[in-house]
């Protein structure tokens, strides 16, 4: 069997006014994909594998329309090719769900119509998505097989990838070909207050595995989506694939039924109040380390990573115990590098990126200790107004304890560290003590409900309460 593989992954934030390019995205072209740590499942007994395109970014600001074109053409072209070589049997596609494109509503449904208009209907599509993606109904209407990550923090992106795989060589093997079916839920909550290792998202999701063994049904997935997009297909959602029209339809009502009732239990699993509230209740706590997400900056649900709220508060404070980890500053940290060791730099630190929102710090600061990871990413370890301050030249989340040690720092030898984060990772968790979560400003402001709602859907949880539900599912077409 011939199978291509393509993908498209990042999540984008209209609330930022910074475009997401080429340049912020590892692209693989070809043979490029099946060197990645992530698609080693491909090298499959008996399966010729036919690379096409895989984009991967940190998630950002909207991705530029002249980059999503380019990226579209570029798959395009590899599928033509592919094509020209011999007929395929399926395509595997790893997506994520919450790409924004500047001036298009659906760039998944656009991405994924565009490919299966070049394969036709024979062909058999199967796809990935992480759960805080969107779905809609084009987006199903392409697809024979979809299922989602099932854990968030996200532990089990390999594991997604490949059970997407496996399905369509199992489906290409068998001659069984699925179906799949979806029920919009007029909900959307942040990642920050769905993780699957909290109640209720954690029998939420519990349930699915279950689901899954119901007859006539394949997989089920529960998509929360993506809060920080104000657009029209910003949900979330129950997707169920499988092999009867009423069995995934009953699956899918069920799921999202139970998402919906359940919908005023979530909460933040960890304390979470603004930032001045969380600073002061920091400096009361004897424990440590405490570990205290940015949240409203956090780049790896969108947001830019420049603002210095933290380190701003920390200074007029005169936290000396409190290390900030993660702003992003080019022009600083090339400023650290220029300077020898212990020198004193006047520097203006915040807004490098997103120069419409995010508030500066300017100052002298002594340069403490500078690395320059494998990846080209420099770091420097920067003294401003008493407090210590981990500065990157390019968009990146520290969610592990080991993406400092470069530096040689040691978070859990830290008496305090602030970390743009939402949701900190497994290994942070074993360190934390405790987790706070700061409510601080930003382009994945934790304060949902006072986001501006152009676009959105109406009624839909949090933004309107007050109204009934009854889940139904809809087929592909």
């Amino acid at each position: 069997m011939r199978i291509a593989v393509a993908g498209l992954h990042t999540e984008c934030s209209t609330y930022t006014s910074v475009e997401q390019t080429k340049e912020n995205f590892n692209i693989m072209l070809g043979a490029d994909v099946l060197k990645h740590e992530l698609f080693k499942f491909l090298d499959h007994e008996g399966v010729d594998i036919a690379p096409l395109f895989y984009a991967r970014a940190t998630p950002g600001g909207p991705v530029a329309a002249k980059t999503y074109d380019e990226f579209k053409a570029q798959t395009l072209a590899a599928l033509d090719a592919a094509l020209a070589e011999g007929p395929l049997d399926g395509v595997y596609l790893a997506m994520h769900g919450a790409v924004h494109v500047t001036g298009m509503e659906d760039a998944e449904g656009d991405f994924l119509e565009a490919i299966r208009q070049r394969v036709g209907d024979e062909v058999i599509i199967s796809s990935s998505y992480d759960l805080h993606g969107n779905v809609t109904q084009k987006v199903i209407d392409q697809l024979d097989i979809f299922t989602a990550f099932r854990h968030a923090p996200h532990i089990d992106t390999y594991e997604t990838f490949e059970r997407a795989f496996l399905y369509l060589v199992d489906a290409l093997k068998t001659g069984k070909r699925p179906k799949v079916c979806w029920a919009p839920i007029p909900v959307l909550l942040p990642g920050e207050k769905t993780s699957t290792v909290d109640e209720p998202a954690k029998s939420l999701y519990a349930q699915l595995w279950e689901i899954d063994k119901r007859k006539g049904v394949l997989d089920a997935s529960l998509m929360v989506g993506y809060v920080w997009a104000d657009v029209a297909r910003g949900t979330a959602a129950a997707v169920v694939c499988g092999y009867d029209d009423a069995a995934i339809k009953k699956a899918a009502e069920d799921i999202a039924q139970s998402y919906f009732d359940a919908r005023e239990d979530f909460a933040f699993g960890v304390p979470a109040a603004p930032l001045a509230e969380t600073l002061d209740a920091a400096s009361k706590i004897e424990t440590g380390p405490i570990v205290i997400c940015d949240s409203g900056d956090n780049p790896g649900g969108g947001g830019v990573g420049d603002r210095v709220d933290v380190l701003k508060e920390a200074i007029s404070r005169e936290m000396k115990d409190l290390l900030v980890i993660g702003i992003c500053a080019p022009k600083a940290v090339a400023q650290a590098f220029d300077a020898d060791l212990d020198a004193k730099v006047h520097m203006s630190i915040g807004a490098e990126l997103d120069t419409l929102n995010s508030p500066t710090i300017e100052g002298d600061a002594t340069i403490l200790r500078r690395a320059e990871l494998a990846n080209g990413q420099r770091l420097a370890l920067v003294e401003i107004g008493g407090v210590r301050a981990v500065l990157n030249e390019k968009r990146q989340t520290f969610h592990e304890p080991s993406d400092v040690a470069a530096l040689g720092l040691d978070v859990a030898e830290e008496k305090m560290i602030a970390i743009k984060c939402g949701y900190i990772s497994a290994d942070m968790s074993k360190i934390a003590n405790p987790n706070l979560m700061a409510l601080t400003d930003g382009a994945v402001n934790q304060d949902i409900e006072r986001l501006v709602n152009k676009h959105r859907q109406s009624p839909c949880y949090p933004f309107q309460k007050d109204f009934a539900y009854t889940a139904k599912a809809r087929m592909a077409e």
